[in-house]
């Protein structure tokens, strides 16, 4: 459950917040299933058309409990059959999670998809312990039976 006043919301990263983002840290058992949110904002650079990196914030303050990164539209299989939206990132701070950030984050992916016309949500994830995939298939997500990298790929109908 959510604790604040204003509640969680989206920052674009800024140079005014940039910091705030670089200082989100999953769990040290968490490391090996998400990648620091410095390479997810490398890569945001480079796929400048597809990456959406946003900072979760809370509160009044706006104090940062997460980072998240979204793609849209981007060909799947590089041969124009699989068009496909989804999340790319999810970093929840360690002190941040069990409070429903997480669940803020998908939602949120969710309603940018919806009103972009898209009606699936993709999202991989690493198996194993300590990993988020019960944490995914709660939400709703499904294995396709497709695999990337090592990593599961999941799908949540949006319709």
């Amino acid at each position: 459950m959510i604790v604040s006043g204003s509640g969680p919301r989206l920052e674009e990263i800024t140079p005014r917040n940039i910091d705030a983002a670089l200082a989100i840290r999953v769990l040290p058992e968490q490391e090996f299933a998400v990648s620091p949110v410095v390479k997810s904002l490398a890569e945001a650079y480079v796929h400048p058309g597809t990456a959406w990196p946003r900072l979760i914030v809370d509160g009044d303050d706006a104090r940062p409990v997460g980072f998240l990164m979204a793609f849209f539209d981007i060909d799947w299989r590089d041969d124009g059959t699989a068009i496909r939206s989804g999340l790319w990132r999810l970093n929840i701070d360690a002190g941040a999670q069990g409070r429903g950030y997480g669940r803020f984050a998908v939602e949120s992916v969710a309603a940018e998809i919806r009103r972009r016309g898209g009606d699936e949500l993709y999202v991989t994830w690493h198996p194993g312990e300590h990993g988020p995939e019960n944490f995914y298939l709660g939400l709703g997500f499904r294995p396709n039976g497709e695999t990337v990298e090592g990593e599961v790929v999941g799908v949540l109908a949006l319709g």
